[in-house]
């Protein structure tokens, strides 16, 4: 599987420069666009992870940006350039919920009780965007792909639940991922 993205630097409509409309919270709240190819053709769901592992030295973990499983590999449209990519468009966040009900979202690390952010869904259960408040730091999307939906992950699932499923599912998923940069 290969994952790409029109970019290697997060825009800053998706980070820590976006403007106040694209923030809920003061966290940036617009997901960026990327896209998936060459995932295996038995394949027919997909489930990611995006991560900041330059945050360990920081926070003392690493930030869960966003979380995504079960999501139906025939909801998406494939890019108008590549008739094999599957794209991820730009707010896919927060118009999954609408588009595709069957996909879920986990809880991201503003959920933890030690960051102290209001239960706002729209802030701790879906994309929230590179803000590295000491330099510029690397973070890793990761995406798996399935020929069942994982069982039991429920809307707000933690990213340890959604590896275990992963550990679980009785296939070796098809994966692949990228990092990009956040500007501090």
């Amino acid at each position: 599987m290969k994952i790409s993205a029109d970019f290697t630097v997060v825009p800053d409509d998706f980070a820590k420069a976006a403007a106040p409309e694209y923030r809920a919270g003061g966290v940036p709240v617009i997901s960026f666009p990327f896209y998936v190819d060459e995932v295996n053709p038995e394949a027919r769901y997909l489930h990611w992870t995006f991560t900041d592992p330059d945050s360990i030295p920081v926070c003392g973990f690493e930030w869960i940006h966003w979380t995504v499983a079960n999501l139906p590999i025939d909801a998406l449209m494939f890019d108008f350039n590549d008739s094999h990519a599957l794209a991820i468009p730009p707010d896919f966040s927060r118009q999954m919920p609408a588009m595709i009900p069957e996909a879920v979202q986990g809880r991201n690390s503003s959920a933890s009780k030690f960051v102290g952010r209001d239960n706002d869904p729209a802030v701790i259960m879906r994309y929230n965007g590179p803000q590295p408040p000491d330099k510029d730091h690397d973070y890793y999307l990761h995406v798996w792909a399935t020929k069942e939906p994982l069982p039991g992950l429920n809307q707000g699932f933690w990213m340890n639940e959604l590896l275990h499923k992963l550990r679980e599912c009785g296939e070796a998923p098809d994966q692949g991922g990228m990092f990009v940069t956040g500007k501090a």
